[in-house]
């Protein structure tokens, strides 16, 4: 700025200065110069990790949170933008942040994930995460990615679509985002440290939340309550994420009909449903049409989610509800909205009917429902030959108890263990990406992976005596791609201490669901049966309980990307792997060096 544009007097000149400084405190949007080619626009948020004294169930507990708020502020941007945010960590705990399906092209020191593409930031540091969104618009999100941070440090990510674009849909008199989480009473540091001692499963959750709140269904939550007000003859956009750690959810609102419209920020067929299930690390854009007339005085719409759950293990078996409301003027004199009832008379209160919570046959027909749009505007890009096969078990074993110990696993010799084609992942004392980009893998990974269970069995059907995951294979081992490799990945679930839904996340790509069926995969009859033309695209897919499931992704970003079970006690078990893709030849096929800021080990 110019002398001569200064503002003229002293008061003039505060205010100034006042607006100034106060762009800096609140998210904000301005024009990027440097990055002009690239983002339309430079946003800036700051994330304080703090510790903050939240009361749910009665029950009041020091949690870690962003900006002292649970759940987290709400990133917002739009497609083409270049999003910085510089994460301060006020709290003794390391923490990371990980941007759940952002592609990070060739960022992926901002991609998150603690030891794989970073080192953690330590208390009283601070780290920028730098990225640019290409070629997505719609929901995603954000969450802590080390041990079970995730459990509170979480938050929705909106990408809009660029200026004067629209939706492939009637545009929705509001949006509104329902991140569905889990409330443990405990610490959970402390309830996944006690289950990695004893080799036991961890204790679970005593609430599930609809955006922070376990609603009225549980015990001294009346008003810890939900509440979506809508009017009616309105379509609304709801925008629905599974933040929970350990559950799939089915997820139903009373009397109405939800229209899908978009899976992990990827336009799909709209279609019509009563209910949906949604995995840990999947989101879900729906419309919601409002009934055309006010409902009758004093009734109310409970929406429900309930976890969907095939495995053997214990589970939180309850129930989170909100309430839609119609904001009906004629009852604000008498309808106290904090309460389920009114002076004069009690609110009447109408139940979505939700399936089974193992109805294994509405998960399979729920997702052979989602398909992407595949138009000239949002093709479906599927590959259709590969370069690369893999064929990957997913699913739980044992690991021997350590002598003069006693153990809580399968048996008191046994601790839980999981696996990836039998290999439980070590994670590193350093972080794999700079070992990768600067040469330095030796004593930090080996690249033989492998490619295909080293001993095969009958999957799905009656597991093996021996159900130790190999202590020989186990470790830090990853899988090498060359760049833009057209690759394909069957994952196959086993029967091994019970058939179980693995929500699959891979970070640094979306995949195409091919296909996925019952029973062990059939490399000889199946690939038939694969849909090329219009398969849906993703970040996080269900691998179906006592089945398995066939993606398809080109390996068009060069770095390390995580790949894991999104139920966090399966990761911290050892169900995770990672990819590197090297550099192509090309300068914009290179990843970009790490930022000067990158935490140390």
């Amino acid at each position: 700025m110019s002398p001569a544009s200064l503002p003229s007097s002293l008061p003039h000149f505060v205010a100034f200065f006042f607006v100034l400084s106060s762009l800096w405190a609140f998210p904000m949007a301005v024009a990027s110069s440097d990055h002009r080619k690239h983002a339309d626009v430079t946003r800036h948020y700051n994330f304080h990790i703090t510790l903050k004294n939240i009361t749910r169930l009665c029950n009041t507990k020091s949690i870690i949170t962003v900006n002292g708020k649970f759940p987290g502020p709400r990133i917002v941007a739009r497609e083409g933008d270049r999003v910085l945010i510089k994460v301060v960590n006020h709290v003794p705990n390391n923490v990371t942040i990980h941007w759940h399906g952002i592609r990070q092209l060739r960022s992926g020191w901002a991609d998150g994930p603690s030891y794989i593409t970073q080192c953690p930031i330590q208390s009283n540091q601070s780290y920028v995460y730098n990225f640019t969104i290409i070629g997505q618009r719609g929901t995603l999100f954000w969450h802590a990615h080390i041990s079970w941070l995730r459990a509170t440090v979480y938050g929705p990510i909106v990408i809009l679509p660029r200026r004067n674009d629209s939706y492939p849909f009637p545009k929705p008199h509001k949006e509104i985002p329902i991140i569905f989480g889990e409330w443990w009473n405990a610490d959970t540091e402390a309830v996944i440290n006690q289950a990695q001692q004893t080799g036991g499963g961890p204790n679970v959750s005593d609430a599930y939340t609809i955006n922070g709140l376990p609603g009225p269904l549980y015990n001294c939550s009346q008003n810890d309550t939900f509440r979506l007000k809508v009017k009616p003859g309105k379509t609304y956009l709801v925008r629905l994420i599974n933040a929970a750690l350990n559950d799939d959810l089915f997820f139903s609102i009373a009397k109405h009909t939800l229209t899908v419209v978009e899976a992990d920020a990827v336009y799909v067929k709209p279609f019509d449903t009563d209910v949906l299930l949604i995995t840990p690390g999947q989101t879900t854009n729906v419309l919601l049409k409002t009934k055309r007339h006010y409902p009758p005085n004093d009734t109310n719409f409970l929406m429900l989610a309930r976890p969907y759950s095939t495995g053997l293990g214990t589970f939180d078996n309850s129930t989170v509800a909100g309430v839609l409301e119609y904001d009906n003027p004629s009852n604000h004199d008498h309808h106290n909205s904090s309460s389920l009832s009114s002076k004069n008379q009690t609110v009447v209160l109408l139940k979505p009917t939700l399936p089974q919570i193992n109805d294994t046959s509405f998960a399979a027909n729920f997702s052979s429902k989602l398909r992407s749009l595949a138009i000239s505007k949002f093709p479906a890009n599927v590959p259709k030959t590969v370069d690369k096969r893999f064929f990957f078990t997913v699913g739980l074993g044992t690991n021997p108890c350590p002598r003069n110990q006693t153990c809580k696993g399968p048996t008191n010799r046994t601790k839980f263990a999981a696996s990836v084609n039998n290999v439980s992942f070590a994670l590193p004392s350093t972080a794999l990406l700079q070992a990768h980009f600067f040469g330095r893998a030796n004593g930090v990974y080996t690249t033989d992976f492998p490619s295909f269970p080293l001993r095969p069995f009958n999957f799905t059907g009656i597991a093996p005596n021996n159900t130790n995951v190999s202590s020989v294979s186990s470790g830090t081992k990853v899988v090498v791609l060359p760049y833009n490799a057209s690759v394909e990945l069957v994952m196959q679930d086993t029967s091994i201490l019970g058939a179980e839904s693995h929500p699959l996340h891979l970070h640094g790509f979306n995949f195409f669901v091919v296909g996925q069926g019952f029973g062990n995969y059939n490399s000889t009859t199946d690939p038939a049966k694969f849909n090329l033309v219009d398969p849906v695209e993703r970040n996080t897919v269900g691998v179906p309980s006592g089945g398995w499931v066939a993606i398809r992704f080109l390996a068009d970003n060069p770095g390390v990307w995580f790949m894991h079970c999104h139920f966090e006690v399966h990761m911290s078990w050892g169900l995770r792997m990672a990819w590197i893709v090297r550099d192509g030849k090309l300068p914009n096929q290179k990843l970009l060096p790490p930022p000067s800021d990158l935490p140390k080990c």
